[in-house]
Parts: structure tokens; C-alpha cells; sequence
């Protein structure tokens, strides 16, 4: 049996990931009106705490999937040819990837 990343599944993926994201903008906007951060050095230490990069970390895993659900259902639903679907897929599959790869070496960058 083919383990597939689709229907129920995939739409758990979207729902949750969304809810974190916007839970997330909304912690994001109550710390930058209650605290603000003036200057770089301020910024920096408080994303390269421990809990904020989990957070920061936690955003991007779920942006990302968030997108490749997306992208790829209306890849699945629109793309003809089934070898331009399979092309745009790796295409966007290597994208995503690279952004997460982006991603974590900014992170890992602020605790060198």
C-alpha cells in the first residue's frame, strides 16, 4: 500500500498549520506593541532565544507545508501533461526545500 500525502491528511496539514500561523502573527503583533524592540542587538537576543527560535522554527515548518499542500493541489488539479505536473512538483518541491535550508542557516547564524 502507497503511503500518499493526500485528503484527510492533507487537509489537517492546511488547517493546522494555519492555526499556528495566525496564532503566531498574533503573539508576533502583542510582543512588538507591548515590547518594542529599538535596536538590532535588542532584535537579535530575542529571536535567538531559545523559545523563539523553536517558535520562528515552528512558523516556517508550517508555511512551508501550508504551501506545498496548497501549491500541489492545484498543481494535481491543473497541470497537464502528467510529466509537466511531475516536473512542476519537483520544482517546487526543490524551492520549498531550499527555502528551508534558507531558513535554518539564518537561524543557526544567530547563535554563532
Amino acid at each position: 500500500m502507497k503511503l500518499r500525502f493526500t485528503g484527510l491528511a492533507a487537509w489537517w496539514v492546511q488547517r493546522v498549520s494555519a492555526v499556528y500561523m495566525l496564532l503566531f502573527i498574533v503573539f508576533l503583533l502583542a510582543a512588538f506593541s507591548l515590547y518594542p524592540r529599538h535596536s538590532y542587538s535588542e532584535w537579535r537576543t530575542w529571536v535567538s532565544s531559545p523559545g523563539m527560535t523553536i517558535a520562528v522554527s515552528a512558523f516556517f515548518a508550517a508555511l512551508l507545508s501550508h504551501m506545498w499542500v496548497g501549491l500541489r493541489d492545484v498543481l494535481l488539479d491543473y497541470a497537464r501533461p502528467a510529466s509537466l505536473r511531475r516536473l512542476l512538483l519537483g520544482i517546487l518541491a526543490a524551492g520549498l526545500l531550499a527555502t528551508a535550508a534558507w531558513v535554518v542557516r539564518i537561524l543557526m547564524r544567530l547563535h554563532a
